[in-house]
């Protein structure tokens, strides 16, 4: 990689961490089509990574508004579904299973703009976490799911959980990608030279979290679901 489109990724992961830091998901979202045009190599495991630590300064900085309830249960969903997510990435397609992310994030982004706004209840939230598990394990992009049963929360809850929701799925998904061969040395030097722009993009997001109410973390939430989801279909067609 060039030094040029190094320093492409680390504006993009700036950008995307800030996003992040300020409604509570977007790194893999935002970050992940890039480096894939980039090098697609360098995916998922290099996104992991970086989430892994945006998340633990995420549970630090809201730590007092975590549903840590709402976490335990989407946690047992998502347990098998990045199981089902390491196992796609190994077997599939990329394209194929591109796809099949992308249309799923569309058709609820759809459903909840037609009104459809479900519930944070145990199932739902399982439900959610097992598709974050699986879209986060085989694409980087796991945030759609528990943005959507998450939307009533307040910033600060909406932030705080999916912190913790990630911190514990990213470590998750190291494991299986690495179970999977899927993380080595080049994937960890790159992850390595990204870290101060992740950095800059969490303490910037501090900045814009307090001009943020509910309703407009939902549509920005939903707005960005949407992009992340155009982008994987931009990128797999």
């Amino acid at each position: 990689m060039t030094g040029l489109e190094l320093a492409l990724a680390a504006f993009v992961v700036f950008l995307a961490s800030c996003l992040q830091g300020t409604i509570g998901f977007g790194l893999g979202m935002l970050a992940a089509p890039v480096i894939s045009l980039l090098d697609p190599s360098l995916l998922p495991g290099s996104i992991v990574l970086l989430a892994a630590g945006l998340t633990v300064f995420g549970v630090l900085r809201d730590r007092t508004a975590v549903d840590f309830r709402g976490t335990g249960w989407a946690l047992l969903g998502m347990v098998p579904g990045t199981v089902a997510g390491a196992l796609l990435v190994a077997a599939l397609p990329p394209q194929a299973l591109a796809l099949a992310v992308a249309g799923t994030v569309l058709l609820a982004v759809l459903l909840s703009v037609c009104g459809w706004q479900p519930r944070p209840r145990p199932a739902a939230v399982a439900a959610a976490g097992a598709a974050s598990g699986l879209m986060g394990t085989a694409t980087a992009i796991g945030g759609p799911p528990m943005a959507l049963v998450w939307h009533g929360f307040s910033p600060a809850r909406v932030r705080g959980t999916m912190s913790a929701f990630f911190l514990v799925g990213a470590l998750v998904s190291l494991t299986a990608l690495t179970a999977v061969g899927s993380i080595d040395r080049e994937v960890l030097l790159f992850a390595a030279a990204l870290l101060p722009a992740m950095l800059l993009g969490f303490v910037t997001s501090g900045v814009v979290n307090g001009r943020l109410d509910k309703v407009l973390v939902r549509r920005v939430g939903l707005a960005a679901s949407t992009a992340g989801a155009v982008l994987v279909l931009v990128q797999a067609l």
